[in-house]
């Protein structure tokens, strides 16, 4: 969606209601654990695509949980945002804690020739041998 500054305060302040409603006012448990890590809100409000967080092996669950609960969870974040027009819903799991977390564990292991000193293209800089003692 295109963003400007209106749209991106928008998308703000219905992210803020969302996760206020989806804290207090919804009790389904599947939805618990749910964080909304960010929302964009269309030009003319019509459509909000909101991104949430959740476990992994959650993730069928709350995507039915929230399937289950959009009409509610659309009629309250209308009622508490106050725009002309109440906006769609399009939930969607967000996948970048999930791909933060893969790029932290493939830290965990950076090879060993990571740390010797390259040239500009990259290959190992001639010196001392890396490795054995002579």
């Amino acid at each position: 969606m295109k963003r400007s500054p209106h749209t991106r305060r928008s998308a703000e302040i219905a992210r803020e209601k969302l996760a206020a409603i989806l804290q207090t006012k919804v009790s389904d448990p599947a939805l618990a654990g749910v964080v909304v890590t960010g929302c964009d809100v269309s030009l003319d409000r019509s459509l909000i695509r909101a991104y949430v967080a959740c476990p992994a092996e959650d993730e069928e669950a709350v995507a039915e949980a929230f399937g289950r609960a959009k009409g509610h969870i659309r009629r309250l974040l209308g009622r508490a945002l106050g725009w002309r027009v109440t906006p769609e819903l399009d939930l969607r799991i967000d996948p970048s804690t999930e791909e933060a977390e893969r790029i932290t564990e493939a830290l965990k292991h950076v090879p060993p020739t990571m740390a010797e000193e390259k040239d500009e293209e990259g290959y190992p800089i001639a010196g001392e041998p890396q490795g054995e003692d002579a």
